[in-house]
């Protein structure tokens, strides 16, 4: 007697990949080191320090909507190496591009605007963060197959708006706050965990 459970040979292999060049809206989940050089700016416990000297974010970047929503995709991000300054500059490539994607920016916009909105007050800005990336494919230790995400997607990219959920938006600079009233009025706290310059 055979049946779907006896018989195998047609069973689909569940490679549990997301394909190479997906794009998806991604949020960033950085897995504390302990590792803090406050020279380098590396502060509040999020770097780590491999048993190489190599430094980097431990990134865990789960998939918030779409046909791939909950997964998540695990990333080293380059801070240091002893071997040279490669894997730093692509780590620094790497957080520039997801700064771009989270805040709506163009990476040729080098307006006073938005290299202000490029910068960070500490990798607690990142944590969080939520960005459209582009997912490839890299190898574990083991030699296995994994995900990875090496590079966010801008709004320079045809498909960025459908992604990120803006699409009809465009890009808007942040607004001049309104003259405020001579009378005192009571403002709501600023929303916990945003960066300084979204508040």
């Amino acid at each position: 007697m055979t049946g779907l459970w006896n018989d195998f040979n047609d069973a689909q292999s569940n490679t549990n990949l997301i394909p190479k060049g997906t794009l998806a809206k991604v949020r960033l989940t950085i897995r504390p080191g302990g590792f803090d050089d406050p020279s380098q700016g590396w502060t509040g416990g999020y770097a780590t320090r491999g048993s190489t000297g190599a430094v980097y974010l431990n990134g865990e970047f789960t998939v918030t909507e779409g046909p791939y929503a909950r997964r998540k995709i695990f990333t080293l991000i380059g801070l240091h190496s002893p071997k040279g300054p490669d894997w730093a500059n692509m780590g620094r490539s790497l957080v520039r591009g997801m700064l771009n994607s989270a805040r709506g920016i163009s990476d040729k916009d080098t307006s006073p605007e938005t290299q202000a909105a490029r910068l960070i007050n500490g990798f607690a800005d990142l944590d969080g963060l939520e960005f459209v990336a582009r997912i490839d494919i890299g190898s574990d230790a083991m030699g296995e197959d994994k995900n990875e995400i090496r590079a966010a997607v801008t709004p320079d990219h045809r498909d960025y708006a459908q992604v990120m959920g803006t699409a009809g938006h465009g890009y808007q600079p942040p607004s001049q706050p309104a003259p405020q009233p001579a009378a005192p009025q009571p403002t709501a706290p600023a929303a916990p965990g945003r960066p300084a310059w979204a508040q």
